[in-house]
């Protein structure tokens, strides 16, 4: 569709239908395409793929117009549906501001040989009129409206930091998809509950419909017309791939390794059984949010990062669908502060949280019927606390219709052995069976899924993404054996496998960028069914990426999709606005210097100290803050903490010489435990948190270092820091096979 810009309007035209978004109060209205000649020389300025709604980021500013600058096919589902991603987006402010390069696809039609559109040129009366009125409100600007002109460049910064915001939620995340045909924000089953003649925005399902409040004006206008219009989007996630079961064929793996030559390319597929699979992840838009800023429930029933996930199987003229759910649990809970996994609390008392749970497992059961919670949050240590809430509540709630599963998702697969993951598989799949799926043929209705699993962790994101995999997988193995195009005793053939583990990865990072930020941790294992220690690695850069998004960027993502949801913002964000602004000045001032010459020791001692054989993982700059040797107030870098896959090197750096005078290799066989707490002190409140590293000398036990982190920030004391560091040990010795505790306690001294 075009995209017309005029004196007072945007004009959105296509065939005989426009639209026209006024330029004056944002007002939204159907107007014939023949009333284009009636606008102030209009000018095309691009083509569009449609209208996702409007936004307003401050509310004594415009309201802008977000546009679906371009799209992608994603694939085709079951009757030819197509279903697009959006992968750029266009915004226009609707005000006299113009426009700026938006970057559209040139209409033939008006741009013949034409690069870029004409920008309009007001006629000579309207520029006199602007300096005119601009001379005379500059003239007329005393001492106290300058207070108001400053407040009003605050609030133009803040929407601009907003925007700015919005644009990479739409573009970098590559999260919203939609298709004109086919409802992608209900499943199979449901849509397969009867004819409904209704358009397709007033068929789908209300949780997912995430541009419901956007497009609101043009849903209001009540008339058949405005049907066109409107396009409803979600978040979450869509792949569809076509797959071949070929037992005789290689994976790409294999294909590509030096013991296998290549071989020459044939079409034997065609002979091969093929199915078509779909993978659909809805995001609600109901207690929408990022991690630290949504937890739990809210005072209606819904809890945070909820998605509704629907595996899609078709083969000839059947279509299986099987659904799960992740969800918070749903209690009042949070985790407070901007420390790195900040320790979890709940936020309300047990009887008070009795009927907001009841809410959401009523309208759960009132949808699904059934339902199987699966828990996969640690039964010990921080996450414990929000565990037994949970039992608590499905024990209160005393619901036939709920079944509670437990499985310590951690304790079943130390060690990174995540395909133990079989052993809850195994233990429920009788309840997986009877659970059944919805298939549907050209008749009708062959059987429904009776129920859902309902998975959840703690940021229901890593394990319950590997868990959902896993349960999906067999159902799919079951449908495809009851279809025929699966042996009986046979797996699924290694290349299709392939693919599915890669479709699931995907789906869970793209769900984890949409409510922490980063790509998802265990991906390598649900990507390629082996956690690898690459991954491993990949994982703790993930964490520390989750750790600093958290900090500034969430607070700003938050109060964007607050706003798209209608959702008043209530958050400082001024005040968030000014200290990222001093945080980024002070970070670069203190910063650059230091870690450049961090840098530069780092990668000197790690050739130096680490030998062949062994790969470099990690470096940190600490001080030694045992009590025995040194002052723990002592500010200058004076150990050097090395990381390698099999060993950690501490080597005692003198600044005075500016070179290591002494240094230790411990294999991280010898790692008994790590500790973490305040500093060992007489006298006086600790003023930093250290890490004590527990070591085994010669079969012997009893040896430690006590480090903590360079502090640059008076606040803060380091803690965050040394958990990081903590992590990583931990995930290189579980690489091993091996693993070690990280404990929190006050150090002795």
């Amino acid at each position: 569709m075009e995209l017309f810009q005029a004196k007072d309007h945007y004009i959105l035209q296509q065939g005989e239908r426009a639209l026209w978004c006024s330029r004056r109060d944002g007002g939204l209205q159907l107007r014939p395409a023949t009333d284009l000649l009636l606008a102030w020389n209009p000018i095309c300025l691009g083509l569009v793929e449609g209208v996702i709604g409007k936004i307003q980021l401050h509310s004594d500013l415009p309201w802008w117009l977000i546009l679906i600058r371009q799209k992608a096919l994603v694939g085709k589902l079951p009757g030819d549906h197509e279903v697009c991603k959006v992968t750029k987006i266009a915004v226009l402010s609707l005000s006299e501001m113009e426009p700026q390069d938006l970057e559209l696809e040139l209409c033939k039609k008006h741009h013949f040989g034409i690069n870029k559109p004409e920008k309009i040129i007001p006629s000579p009366d309207d520029s006199k009129f602007l300096l005119k009125t601009f001379t005379h409100i500059k003239s007329n600007v005393s001492a106290p409206n300058k207070k108001k002109v400053k407040e009003s460049k605050e609030k133009e910064k803040l929407e601009r930091r907003l925007l700015e915001e919005l644009l990479k939620m739409f573009m970098d995340s590559e999260s919203f998809y939609y298709s004109l045909t086919y409802d992608l924000t209900n499943s199979v089953q449901r849509q397969s509950a009867g004819e409904d003649p209704r358009p397709l925005w007033q068929k789908v399902d209300d949780r997912f419909f995430w541009n419901k409040y956007m497009i609101q004006d043009l849903t209001e206008i009540g008339t058949r017309d405005v049907d066109f219009w409107i396009i409803p989007i979600i978040q979450g996630f869509v792949q569809i791939e076509e797959l071949v079961v070929n037992y005789n064929e290689s994976s790409d793996d294999e294909k590509s390794s030096p013991e296998t030559p290549p071989q020459e390319s044939t079409c034997v597929d065609d002979i091969y059984p093929r199915f078509l699979v779909a993978l659909i992840s809805r995001r609600s838009r109901h207690r929408a949010g990022m991690r630290y800023k949504r937890r739990g429930v809210d005072k209606n029933g819904n809890v945070a990062n909820y998605v509704e996930t629907e595996q899609l199987i078709h083969v000839h003229n059947h279509t299986l669908s099987f659904i799960q759910t992740r969800g918070s649990v749903p209690v009042f809970w949070s985790q407070v502060g901007y420390r790195y996994n900040p320790r979890p609390r709940l936020d309300r008392s047990e009887k008070d949280t009795v009927p907001y749970f009841c809410a959401h497992f009523e309208e759960q059961l009132k949808i699904y019927k059934k339902q199987v919670i699966i828990n996969l949050v640690d039964q010990a240590g921080r996450e414990k606390i929000i565990g037994d809430a949970y039992l608590k509540q499905v024990l209160l709630f005393n619901n036939s219709h709920l079944t509670y599963v437990s499985f310590d998702f951690h304790e079943h697969c130390r060690g990174m052995k995540f395909e133990n993951v079989q052993t809850l598989t195994d233990a429920i799949h009788d309840i997986i069976l009877d659970m059944k799926w919805c298939w549907v043929d050209q008749a009708g209705v062959i059987c429904k899924q009776e129920g859902i699993f309902r998975v959840n962790c703690m940021d229901c994101l890593d394990r319950t993404n590997v868990v959902q995999a896993a349960i999906a997988r067999v159902v799919m193995e079951q449908q495809l054996k009851k279809l025929g195009v699966m042996p009986p005793e046979q797996p699924l053939p290694v290349k299709c496998n392939r693919i599915y583990q890669i479709m699931w990865a995907n789906n869970g990072d793209s769900i984890s960028r949409q409510y922490a930020g980063t790509a998802a941790l265990k991906g390598d294992f649900t990507r390629t069914g082996e956690r690898k220690l690459a991954g491993v690695m990949k994982d703790g850069v993930n964490s520390a990426n989750r750790y600093y998004l958290n900090r500034f960027k969430d607070a700003y993502r938050q109060a964007v999709i607050d706003l798209m949801q209608g959702i008043p913002v209530t958050e400082d964000l001024y005040s968030i606005f000014t200290k990222e602004k001093e945080h980024e000045a002070l970070h670069k001032e203190n910063q650059r210097s230091h870690q450049e010459l961090i840098s530069q020791l780092l990668q000197s001692y790690m050739k130096l100290l680490l030998p062949d054989n062994e790969k470099f993982h990690g470096g940190w700059a600490l001080i030694d803050c045992d009590p025995s040797l040194i002052d723990a107030t002592h500010r200058d870098v004076d150990v050097l903490l090395l990381l390698s896959n099999s060993a950690y090197y501490v080597a005692y750096y003198d600044d005075e010489v500016d070179k290591v005078n002494q240094y230790q290799r411990l294999s991280l066989e010898d790692l008994e435990k790590i500790e973490i707490g305040p500093e060992p002190t007489l006298f006086g409140k600790p003023k930093f948190s250290c890490m004590r590293l527990h070591y085994r000398y010669k079969e012997a036990s009893g040896y430690f270092h006590t480090l903590r982190a360079v502090m640059r920030n008076p606040e803060e004391d380091g803690k965050d820091t040394l958990q990081c560091i903590a992590e990583m040990l931990q995930i290189t010795k579980q690489a091993m096979g091996l693993d070690v505790p990280i404990i929190e306690k006050k150090l002795e001294r």
